[in-house]
Parts: C-alpha cells; sequence; structure tokens
C-alpha cells in the first residue's frame, strides 16, 4: 500500500511544477470529476448476454478471443464484477447494457418483444448504487442477422423485426433515463454490410435511412433519451462494403439533430479519430465517444494510455467541449482479467483527460495565435516529462481508490475469492 503522506509530497511537488507552467492541478481534478465514464457490460462476459443460459456471441462482424477463467454467467455475477470495477474507479462511472443482458427470467424473449419490465431490476440496482445506464440494441448473433443485414435488409421480415427491436431500446433506454434522472444514450450499431463486392450500395443506403426514419418517428424527451448513431468502417463479413458508412450517419445525424458515434476502432488505422471531434461539433450539438484499441484491424484491445488516447482528450479539452462529448468504453478481451480489462481501461481515459486539463491551453492558443511556433512545439514537449501520475495517484488517493499497482493486488484477490469459483 503506498503511503498517504508520500502521496501527498508527490502532489504537492508536482502542484508546484504545473503551477510553473500556468495551471491549477486542483482545478483540473474538479473538472475530471465531471467526465462520467460508461463502462461496457459486455466485457464481464464476453457480449453473451442473457437470452438463455448457452448464450454466446455468434456473428455479425464482432469477435473476442481468449478463454480466461471467471466470465460472468449470470447477472448476479455481472453486477458483482461492475461493483468491484467502480470500488477501483475513482471519480463516477455509469453502465453500458446491450438488449441481450436483459432480465428475462428464465423466459425466451425474442428481440422484438422486449420490454421496460426486462430491465426494472438493471434500473433499479443502477438507482441504488447511484450510477446512470446507456442502453444498446443487439442486431447481431440472432438468425436474422445470419445473412449480414438487419435494419437495411431488402428481406421485409427481417427488416421489420430489427426496425421493432430498435424502437423498443429507445423506449426502455427512455424509461431508464426517466427512472434515473440522467439522459440514457441509446446507440445504434448494426453490422449491415457485404464480405464481397456489393453493386446495390445505394439501395441498401436508402433502406437504411427509410428504416431509420421509422424508428426515430416517436419522440421523447431529450432530458431522458438520446439517440446515437455510429459507423464502421469494416466488420467480420462485411470487408467490402459496410451499409453504415461514417460519411451516411454523420449525414444522418446532423441533418436530423442525432447523436454521431466515434468509435476509436472503427476507422482506418491511419486516421486520426481526435481531429474529427472538433469539425463534427461544428455542426452537432453533442457528440459520443466509444474508446477502444486497434491493432491492425477493429480487434477491441484494451486501451491503454498511449498517444491516440491522449489526442482524443487533448482536442476535447481544447474545444472546450467537454459538456458536448460523453465517453463510453467498448472493447472485449477474454484472454486477461476481465476485472482488470475494465480498470486499465477506464484508468488510462482518466489519465489522458487529467493530463488534458493539466495542459496550459490558453497559454499554447496564444503562442499560436501569435506565430510563436517554436515555442508551441517547445511547451508541448517539456510537458511530457511533468508528473502527471503523482496528481493522478492523489486523485485516486482522495477517491478512497487504490493507488499506482495497489488495484492488482485487489483484482488478485477478487479473483481468488470469486471468479476462480465460477
Amino acid at each position: 500500500m503506498r503511503n498517504s503522506e508520500t502521496i501527498e509530497r508527490a502532489y504537492q511537488y508536482a502542484k508546484a511544477q504545473y503551477a510553473e507552467m500556468g495551471t491549477n492541478t486542483d482545478e483540473a481534478i474538479n473538472k475530471l470529476e465531471s467526465i462520467k465514464i460508461s463502462l461496457h457490460c459486455w466485457q464481464a462476459d464476453d457480449v453473451a448476454g442473457f437470452e438463455s443460459p448457452e448464450a454466446e456471441l455468434e456473428g455479425g462482424g464482432i469477435q473476442v478471443t481468449g478463454n480466461y477463467p471467471g466470465k460472468a454467467k449470470t447477472i448476479a455475477q455481472l453486477r458483482s464484477d461492475i461493483e468491484k470495477v467502480i470500488s477501483l474507479l475513482p471519480g463516477k462511472q455509469r453502465l453500458n447494457l446491450h438488449a441481450i443482458y436483459g432480465d428475462f427470467m428464465g423466459e425466451k424473449v425474442d428481440r422484438d418483444k422486449i420490454e421496460i419490465k426486462h430491465f426494472q431490476s438493471w434500473i433499479d440496482w443502477a438507482k441504488q448504487i447511484g450510477i446512470g445506464l446507456d442502453f444498446n440494441p443487439t442486431c447481431f448473433s440472432h438468425p436474422y442477422a445470419d445473412d449480414g443485414f438487419t435494419i437495411s435488409s431488402k428481406n421485409e421480415l427481417h427488416r421489420n423485426f430489427w426496425i421493432e427491436h430498435i424502437k423498443r431500446t429507445r423506449k426502455i433506454a427512455a424509461e431508464m433515463g426517466k427512472e434515473l434522472g440522467t439522459p440514457a444514450i441509446n446507440n445504434i450499431w448494426i453490422p449491415d454490410g457485404s464480405k464481397d463486392i456489393a453493386i446495390d450500395r445505394s439501395g441498401y443506403r436508402e433502406i437504411l435511412k427509410n428504416s431509420l426514419d421509422e424508428i426515430f418517428k416517436e419522440e421523447y424527451p431529450k432530458e431522458y433519451l438520446l439517440d446515437s448513431l455510429e459507423s464502421k468502417l469494416f466488420g467480420i463479413g462485411s470487408e467490402s462494403m459496410v451499409v453504415g458508412s461514417h460519411e451516411f450517419y454523420l449525414g444522418y445525424a446532423i441533418k436530423n439533430n442525432k447523436m454521431l458515434c466515434l468509435d476509436t476502432g472503427h476507422f482506418h488505422p491511419t486516421e486520426q479519430i481526435a481531429d474529427k471531434i472538433s469539425s463534427v461539433l461544428q455542426f452537432a450539438d453533442k457528440l459520443l465517444l466509444h474508446v477502444s484499441r486497434g491493432v491492425r484491424w477493429d480487434s477491441d484491445h484494451v486501451v491503454i494510455y498511449n498517444d491516440e488516447i491522449q489526442a482524443i482528450a487533448q482536442e476535447i479539452i481544447r474545444s472546450c467541449a467537454l459538456r458536448k462529448v460523453s465517453v463510453a468504453l467498448d472493447y472485449f478481451d477474454g484472454s486477461i482479467n476481465r476485472i482488470g480489462a475494465y480498470i486499465i481501461g477506464a484508468r488510462a481515459v482518466q489519465m489522458a483527460f487529467l493530463n488534458a486539463l493539466l495542459e496550459p491551453t490558453e497559454r499554447l492558443k496564444e503562442l499560436e495565435t501569435n506565430g510563436k511556433y517554436f515555442e508551441r512545439l517547445a511547451l508541448l514537449d517539456i510537458m511530457k516529462a511533468k508528473p502527471l501520475g503523482a496528481v493522478y495517484d492523489y486523485y485516486c488517493m482522495i477517491n478512497n481508490t487504490p493507488v499506482g499497482e495497489d488495484y492488482i493486488c485487489e483484482i488478485h484477490d477478487y479473483e481468488d475469492e470469486v471468479l476462480s469459483k465460477r
């Protein structure tokens, strides 16, 4: 365990270091408190859900690798895991649910029949532990998605099934937002696309547009529900064409006043996702960010504190967009301890935002405006050596959560006492 006096001394040294650059560390910590990361429930059980006792991820353009022991197999186990994760993280979090995680109580409920009652226990649980919920339709791992198309399908039966499913998720999400007093984001991602060369791209996209128009006919108060649309460059089985491209959803979201979701794993590896943020926010009121880490392809590796996540956080802070951007984790790694995967990713995001908040942004902007590019670059490089870790350690300490590597021991204990017995 880290000594609190040592942490305090290190923080005071760091505070003085940042003050010399024109930054107040106490103010940065206060702003960091306002960032609520939406934890993705599907990391805890490898995207299996609870539609049946034997539920497993099947197709739909996504894949989980690894079979590390201890994954959650029941709602009670998943909630226990999430509560453990929250206990190891400073600040406040939310939980992001997929529709297949309903409390179906042993009943077989197809996705076009889900109701609020199947998620009421989640709402009650969230209320009890004091967190907000977000939601997602589940348009994969279903026979009606086996051909690679859902709401852009030319099969009317299949298309109407998925339209009804998403309509119901919007209604459920709105109830979540209403009961919990914080808007629930209902993020729509569909796996629709073609493995090989597609001819009628325009036709599929016209169907998708019409389906979305039908889905959004019913309006809900924005204080209850925020609708979001997520694009993808390609997926497994949709390597040659994805119907819901970035350009499609960008146009639809802006025209229809919906949130656009930027998933950091859903673009070409050489694209800078950070650069898209200030562009989109010139025309959209809000933006959803799904934080993942693609390695060579959209592989959903655990997020780490790297250049990409730093650049994303910096762009949000530099754009004064903290209140306009919602942040959620979205990855699934079954090859390591799943609790640990949550903590690494969430803390990496927090570290990135803290680093951005500690940057002397106004001073850098002034240098840039005055054409002092040498000074701007020098200051940016000098900031890299500042004691960010000491500030984050202090933030963890004042939130009564493990500091530094102490969380590793906590996770080992949980694995021995809980996960290993599943």
